[in-house]
């Protein structure tokens, strides 16, 4: 199957992917969109693998109110440099996120956290990263990160957030 500039663009559009990334997944995918975003994804993880131990001293603090004012979320997102942490895709990440933890109300970040073994119930219940995403159940917060780590080639993680209730 050829591969068009039009399907290159609607990949690129989708994932964030670069042109050569795009048009490789593509052709290694002979066409088929839903298997070039998959592998993308996957070269995306291999990627965020490698950047797991770089430093995160930038980032923001994302607030999200909710239900007229009875929920309200701050939560902190750390990503490598200043420049990223100013894109849309990142801010949208993290009011994604603030969005996810005033819904579901989690206890930790991560099940290697110390305290998981003081809260009862599953890693999905339990723990943010464990989640399925409120917007897409397929996807957990974690693959979330993942693909942001992906597309904007930056170490990024949540470090902590704080949740508030009225009467709670």
């Amino acid at each position: 199957m050829e591969i068009t500039t039009a399907m290159i663009k609607e990949l690129r559009e989708a994932t964030g992917a670069g042109v050569m990334d795009a048009k490789r997944a593509l052709e290694e995918a002979a066409g088929d969109m839903a298997k070039a975003k998959g592998i993308l994804r996957e070269k995306g993880m291999a990627a965020a693998a490698k950047r797991s131990d770089r430093e995160t001293s930038n980032g923001v603090v994302e607030a999200y109110i909710h239900a007229g004012g009875r929920i309200g979320v701050l939560v902190e997102v750390n990503c490598e440099t200043d420049f990223v942490a100013n894109t849309e895709d990142f801010r949208g990440l993290a009011r994604s996120v603030a969005m996810q933890i005033a819904a579901m109300s989690p206890a930790v970040i991560s099940k290697d956290d110390p305290e998981r073994e003081k809260h009862e119930g599953t890693d999905a219940e339990v723990c943010l990263l464990s989640q399925p995403f409120i917007r897409d159940s397929s996807r957990t917060i974690e693959a979330l990160v993942q693909d942001a780590v992906a597309k904007t080639g930056e170490n990024i993680r949540i470090r902590r957030f704080t949740r508030f209730e009225l009467g709670r």
